[in-house]
């Protein structure tokens, strides 16, 4: 599908009254997101769709406080700022829990910025004893969001 194509897609959900929309034509699927205060999200990607809500305002405002110290272990850290997300989808099962086994390059969740989304991988073996953050919660550059033993 070509740009002008999507730009034109994207203007027209945007000014109808849908909440969601999901396209697929071939390798590209577009997913786009409308909350209650108006603001899109519009995620594409060649290889696989990820479709996330935008994070309300009320929910933004509501988010635990960050834990200033996290368990002994090694703690993976957030690269950027952004939302967190502990799945790839609404809906689905979160990457990791509390207690799972993971390897070093192993996804642990994603942290979406400017509309992008970011897996953030484990960068140790081990398990996961702590996770720092909630689902749709802002974080921050260097924000500790798992502990790994």
């Amino acid at each position: 599908m070509e740009f002008d194509k999507i730009k034109e897609l994207i203007e027209a959900v945007s000014k109808s009254n849908l909440t969601r929309f999901e396209m697929e034509e071939g390798n590209l699927k577009i997913s786009m997101r409308t909350d209650k205060d108006g603001k899109n999200v519009i995620l594409t990607s060649p290889e696989s769709a990820v479709a996330v809500p935008a994070v309300p305002a009320a929910a933004a405002q509501s988010a635990p406080a960050v834990k200033e110290e996290p368990a002994s272990g090694n703690v993976v850290k957030s690269p950027l700022v952004g939302t967190f997300y502990c799945a790839p989808s609404e809906g689905a099962d979160p990457y990791v829990k509390v207690g799972d086994v993971v390897k070093k390059g192993q996804v642990l969740g994603i942290v979406e910025a400017m509309k992008l989304m970011n897996e953030i991988e484990s960068e140790f073996d081990g398990e996961v004893v702590e996770i720092l953050v909630e689902n749709e919660q802002m974080v921050e550059y260097g924000q500790p969001l798992f502990v790994i033993r």
